[in-house]
């Protein structure tokens, strides 16, 4: 039960896929005093995640099928909406990142400084390879970094994090139903918050990968590399006025 923030309903939403090993962990870091509900989304899971989600008292949405990383979001920010949520955290169940940061990212929503915040993995060089981030990891998540702050006109440490909290009238005002069921949706939501003008913060959050920690491989890692130049040429098409994509709101007319 949220007792620190009594007038923020907070919810956090898990997109969950074969989370068994890791959800009881991720679960009981969570602050409990800082949370109304958490919401976890299983995207046709092999393993025991439904059920040990179930057991651990979580409200559970099952997609009979495999959606995508993107598709099981959208279901997340979808339920966390209907529900009345204030604030949404997205945590991912399989413990890279540490919930126990969950008051520290959500603060400057509360406080109206931000409208979404990021939970950033890169702090230094060397605590995101000694986390046991894979060194191409690290080398791309720089070089995606530095071309969305130039093209966005942003400063942040780095996009590509899965540890977010968002106010829910960004969620309502951006259209991630026509975002990528893949892994750039995370980028997709990002690229059209910043052309709506919301605005991001974050806080550092320690990096841990290990044998259960969820990651894709280096081909996905390249495809989702382009997919996100591929954002940011839409970005640029919408700023000049050249071509509207779905990934952008539509603009109120006067």
């Amino acid at each position: 039960m949220n007792t620190h923030y009594p007038k923020q309903k907070i919810m956090v939403v898990m997109p969950a896929y074969n989370a068994e090993k890791t959800l009881t962990r991720t679960y009981h870091d969570i602050p409990r005093d800082v949370v109304d509900e958490i919401i976890l989304v299983d995207d046709g899971s092999h393993d025991s995640t439904v059920e040990l989600a179930r057991k651990l008292g979580l409200t559970v949405v099952v997609h009979p099928q495999n959606r995508g990383y993107g598709g099981n979001q959208k279901t997340c920010y979808t339920m966390a909406l209907n529900a009345g949520a204030d604030i949404i955290v997205m945590i991912h169940p399989d413990y890279q990142y540490d919930p126990k940061l969950l008051p520290a990212l959500v603060r400057p929503i509360i406080d109206e400084r931000a409208d979404i915040m990021f939970g950033s993995r890169i702090r230094t060089r060397e605590e995101a390879l000694h986390g046991g981030m894979p060194l191409y990891k690290y080398l791309g998540n720089r070089l995606l970094t530095l071309v969305e702050n130039i093209i966005l006109g942003q400063n942040l440490s780095e996009y590509h994090t899965g540890f977010r909290a968002f106010h829910r009238v960004v969620l309502q005002r951006l259209p991630f139903h026509n975002f990528s069921d893949d892994f750039v949706f995370d980028q997709d939501i990002v690229i059209s918050a910043v052309r709506e003008g919301f605005r991001i913060g974050e806080i550092p959050v320690p990096v841990s990968y290990f044998a259960d920690a969820s990651s894709i491989n280096f081909s996905r890692s390249v495809k989702y590399g382009f997919q996100i130049f591929g954002g940011l040429f839409l970005y640029v098409l919408d700023a000049t006025h050249l071509y509207r994509s779905k990934i952008f709101a539509k603009k109120e007319k006067k």
